[in-house]
């Protein structure tokens, strides 16, 4: 099986649409979809250098909840 960061969108559809169930409703499509898009963009932002680690996360966090 190719690598999902090798394939082109329309081929990661067409994984997503073999692996749900004939009977899901066009909502479950859609999410799937939203949802690879999410990992796509994240795993484009941390390739990019736009990510945080969980503790500088919690730094941030903490002094937003402080002010």
């Amino acid at each position: 099986m190719t690598d999902q960061t090798t394939q082109t969108a329309k081929q990661q559809a067409e994984t997503v649409l073999r692996q749900l169930p004939d009977n899901c409703a066009l909502e479950d499509i859609q999410y799937h979809l939203y949802v690879l898009e999410k990992i796509r963009k994240g795993r484009k932002d941390i390739e990019e250098g736009r990510s945080f680690t969980a503790d500088e996360a919690k730094e941030r966090l903490a002094l937003r909840l402080t002010n």
